[in-house]
């Protein structure tokens, strides 16, 4: 393994945890396209500080800063307006925001193509980035050599991301689960929104240079969306989030290197199979586990419904017409290989005794057919 390959997969790793964190509040409020909409606005607040720099003749040096800031504030400007629109209760959220980031995203589209037309802007890159590139752009400081320059910008960006969880966790936890709680105990959470949204906007300006628009969302999003199908505690979906941003992000890596294509798209395809595999294989949440739990409810219902049917005709002068096992599949309607399998079940469940031609209940069959008959 190469420099090269320790390098990139660093500032990757470093990336995924920095967008896995604001990413997993962003899906438990059901804000996920928020971070769509706030990477897309970011053309216009940065096309917007690029003009303004060379109108007032900034010294070069202060530019990538100030480009910086003017992009997470347009992200804050699409914020405001989502948040403006959504209270107006004349739109819903999703409206708002499929109303707001377009018309941003296409401001700065227009001024690209007015006013800057000189300047080449790579669509490719704008969308997917480069990561192959970061460590050719490096950040030498006091004649040393500090690494690539997206890595010592993002760096900061992640111990800010981790600070903010971890000073505001109670306040964060309380205000994403039950705002109304949280504004009656004065946290404020109108201002951990907008603090919370200007975490989301600056983690994506500073990740969007390296990676581009469309990875930046599926590391807030997908990891979330798939940590949140692997437990219920908030402590232990953010480090799920953030684990699984990072194993799929190195993958993605060397997917990208074995086949020879764009390190972002094979990261973002990487996260997509994991959720994937994910969704199939959760405990509580998946579709295996849906499936498993389907098949046994049906299981426990059949027993019930043998055992209520062996209970009504227990000691009745029916009882030896009704409750013969060759007879079930005519009195209950079910297949005789149904019959069979129940029969199984219910014996291995402990319901049920075969006597002679006759089916039994046990005390404990006994027991499931009284209550569910309200105690007869």
């Amino acid at each position: 393994m190469t420099t090269f390959d320790i390098e990139i997969q660093l500032l990757a790793a470093v990336i995924a945890a920095a967008c896995a964190l604001p990413g997993v509040f962003l899906v438990l409020r059901r804000m996920a396209m928020m971070s769509d909409a706030v990477s897309h606005v970011l053309l216009l607040g940065i096309v917007v500080s690029f003009l303004l720099v060379h109108a007032l003749g900034v010294p070069r040096n202060f530019h990538p800063a100030l480009m910086l800031i003017g992009a997470a504030l347009s992200g804050l400007v699409a914020v405001v307006a989502v948040e403006i629109l959504q209270r107006s209760k004349l739109v819903r959220e999703d409206a708002a925001i499929g109303l707001v980031f377009p018309v941003l995203f296409s401001i700065g589209v227009i001024l690209v193509s007015a006013k800057v037309r000189n300047i080449h802007l790579d669509v490719d890159a704008v969308l997917l980035g480069e990561l192959a590139f970061a460590p050719l752009r490096r950040f030498s400081f006091a004649g040393r050599d500090w690494g690539p320059q997206s890595f010592v910008l993002m760096l900061p960006v992640l111990c800010v991301n981790v600070a903010f969880v971890a000073i505001f966790y109670k306040e964060l936890k309380l205000a994403t689960f039950d705002a109304a709680l949280a504004a009656a105990l004065g946290f404020a959470p109108a201002a951990l929104h907008y603090m919370l949204m200007t975490v989301v906007s600056f983690t994506a300006v500073a990740a969007f240079d390296a990676v581009g628009s469309v990875l930046v969302v599926a590391l807030m999003i997908v990891p979330a969306a798939a940590a949140y199908l692997l437990t219920d505690r908030l402590s232990r979906m953010i480090l799920w989030s953030v684990g699984i941003a990072i194993a799929s992000a190195i993958a993605g890596y060397w997917l990208a290197k074995w086949v020879n294509a764009n390190i972002a798209g094979a990261m973002t395809v990487t996260l997509g199979v994991v959720f994937a595999l994910v969704l199939i294989v959760a405990p509580q949440r998946g579709l295996a586990a849906g499936i498993v739990r389907r098949f046994r409810q049906r299981r426990e219902f059949l027993q019930t419904m043998l055992a209520i049917h062996l209970f009504n005709h227990e000691g009745t002068p029916e009882e030896a017409d009704e409750n013969r096992r060759t007879g079930l599949h005519e009195h209950l309607r079910w297949p005789p290989r149904q019959v069979d399998r129940v029969v199984d079940w219910a014996k291995n469940s402990g319901l049920v005794e075969p006597r002679g031609e006759l089916l039994a209940l046990t005390n404990a069959g006994r027991e499931r057919a009284r209550g569910m008959l309200g105690g007869r």
